[in-house]
Order: C-alpha cells, then structure tokens, then sequence
C-alpha cells in the first residue's frame, strides 16, 4: 500500500510540474502579445476599420443564429465551453493529432486579437489569459461584437460587413 501511495504521489508531482510547465509558457506567450499591443489597443484598432458593424445594427435572429451554431452556452460559461473543450480533447487524443479546438466565440476573438493560427497547446493556453481579460472587461454582447467582425466567414471575408457586401 505504501508502494502505491510513493508512486500516486510520484504521479501527482510529475503531473503538476507539467502543468506548470505548460501554463507557464502559455503566459509568456500571452505577455509577449498583450505587451506587444493592449488588447484594448488591438479592439479600438479593430473599431476603427471602415466596415466595422455595431451589435445593435446586426439582426437579432442573426446574432441567435451565430451564437446557436458557434457556441450554443455562450451566454451561459465564463469565456471557456468546459463541454465542448472535453469533447475536442477526446478527439484529438483519439485522433492523435489537434484535429478540433473546441473552441468558444470567446476564444476564437482571443486568437483573432492577439495570436496566429498556429495549432499549439501554448497558444490555446496563452487564449486563456486573453478570455479571462476579455469576460471581465467587456460584455458578451460586446464580446459577439467582435466576433462577427474579426471572424473568418470563408471566400477571403474577414468580417461580417465584407462577407456579406461580398467585397475583397
């Protein structure tokens, strides 16, 4: 019994290093961005763009639309879909590659604000950081804001007036 308990604990203390491990290099990556440029820098540059389209000028039911297909629990989680976070884990682990992120819209407007597309546990961690500022400084409706208009819609549209302007 006392085998078992030494290598538990042994586990238990390989596990938390590698977290740390992973958590720590997460925040550097998120320091080095945010000291880059603020992420309240990096949204009043994206309010300033020509074709950035307010909440309230965006349809309701669109705003339903995007919120149900994207990210059902938005308006429900603190910035992080616990559920859909497992879900995607369980598939890359059975995948054995990062095949889903999981991702909320949360999330997805970390990444789009501060960090590349690059598909690495530093950067999901280092989205972390950027959520918790983003939920505690900005409302959900402000947060779906800029979702829609720093959101990849496909055919070379980075937001939602070009995409459906279907301007280049």
């Amino acid at each position: 019994m006392k085998l078992l308990k030494r290598i538990l604990l042994f586990l238990a203390i390989i596990i938390t290093v590698v977290l740390l491990y992973l958590i720590f290099n997460g925040y550097i990556l998120y320091k080095d961005a945010i000291d880059e440029k603020s992420l309240e820098d990096r949204i009043a540059e994206l309010k300033e763009d020509e074709h950035f389209i307010t909440y309230s000028d965006v349809p309701e039911y669109y705003l339903d639309a995007v919120v149900c297909i994207e990210d059902h629990r938005f308006f429900s989680h603190f910035g992080v879909d616990i559920f859909s976070t497992l879900r995607a884990l369980k598939n890359n682990i059975i995948a054995k590659e990062f095949k889903e992120g999981g991702s909320s819209i949360t999330q997805q407007v970390a990444k789009n604000l501060c960090f590349t597309q690059e598909k690495t546990i530093y950067r999901k961690i280092a989205e972390l950081f950027v959520v918790h500022d983003l939920e505690k400084n900005y409302s959900k409706e402000e947060i779906l804001e800029l979702y829609i208009n720093n959101i990849y819609f496909g055919a070379g549209y980075y937001n939602i007036y070009d995409a459906s302007m279907r301007i280049l």
